[in-house]
């Protein structure tokens, strides 16, 4: 009788090996070439990337890349492996891997019980349908599968709940109350959610679980979408276009926080702390303050044992 080896998966979507452009082209060839993520004909999508996007947008992403390296690697990476070490420090007994849904290290387990966690806490189909089908290009050639328990997402789970709203806490005692409180999500296409994806209603569920826990009235919290790409409509209202709306209408304080972040990554520490930041300030506002991603404080080990618990 072969003996049972349980394991957890951890895996968020992946980053270029460095901040160069041939490295960031690698990953942008990979991570846009999934089906998943944009949906356009093959032959046509193939055009466009490699005649267009790859070489415009690789040297300029790589500058970006460049201004938020880490000593010890690209952000994501970075905090994903401190995520991943602080976990298995937790459950001992349980090999505890990283993957990347594009990219190393690769998804492969050699185990008889997995259980796969993205790192998406709300579900999307460009996301943690992308995992799932990364998991299953990675078992393809077992003879003998694992038991899989696939956590879809964790938008409400009161673990993760908890553990932002320490962290909205936190600012707030450091910086006062805001004027604003903004929650940016990752955007998707508008025709995503018209086919079936829920994203949006995950978002707004993480929105209004978090908003009933803090000590600033609803008018107060909102929520917006970041990082739209292309020219198709994307979920709205966009953090960039509010973000000058707000400083116009006399909006001088705002903090910002990105709860479909589990690590901070190019998305947050540059687009959201440095470019939005000075759209704001440059429309009229005074204070804007970016609330760090949950990364590997201990609240957010402490949800990710309790997810994986709940599975084993």
């Amino acid at each position: 009788m072969k003996q049972e080896k349980h394991g957890v998966l951890l895996v968020n979507l992946g980053t270029p090996d460095a901040p160069t452009s041939s490295a960031v082209k690698c990953y942008l060839k990979e991570f846009l070439s999934d089906g998943r993520v944009v949906d356009t004909s093959p032959l046509l999508w193939w055009v466009i990337i490699n005649g267009a996007i790859l070489p415009w947008r690789s040297p300029r992403v790589a500058k970006l890349y460049q201004s938020v390296w880490m000593e010890e690697g690209s952000p994501l990476l970075v905090y994903s492996r401190r995520q991943q070490r602080a976990l298995a420090e937790r459950i001992p007994n349980i090999p505890v891997e990283l993957g990347m849904s594009y990219g190393s290290p690769s998804l492969a387990q050699d185990i008889t019980n997995l259980v796969v966690l993205p790192l998406y806490p709300q579900y999307s189909c460009s996301t943690s349908a992308a995992v799932w089908d990364g998991v299953a290009r990675a078992l393809k050639g077992y003879r003998c599968l694992p038991s899989i328990r696939f956590i879809r997402d964790y938008a409400t789970h009161p673990a993760y709940i908890f553990a932002l709203q320490q962290s909205v806490e936190r600012s707030l005692a450091e910086h006062g109350q805001p004027d604003r409180l903004i929650l940016s999500f990752h955007g998707i296409p508008k025709r995503y959610a018209r086919l079936g994806d829920d994203y949006p209603q995950r978002c707004e569920d993480t929105q209004r679980a978090l908003t009933a826990t803090l000590p600033l009235s609803p008018e107060r919290v909102m929520m917006t979408y970041q990082s739209r790409f292309g020219r198709e409509p994307w979920l709205t209202p966009y953090t960039d276009e509010t973000l000058q709306s707000l400083a116009a209408q006399g909006v001088k304080h705002v903090q910002l926080i990105c709860p479909g972040f589990s690590a901070d990554c190019l998305e947050t520490l540059e687009e959201i702390k440095e470019q939005n930041r000075e759209i704001f300030l440059k429309a009229g506002g005074e204070k804007f303050e970016y609330i760090s991603a949950l990364n590997d404080e201990s609240a957010h080990i402490d949800m990710m044992q309790q997810l994986v618990m709940e599975c084993t």
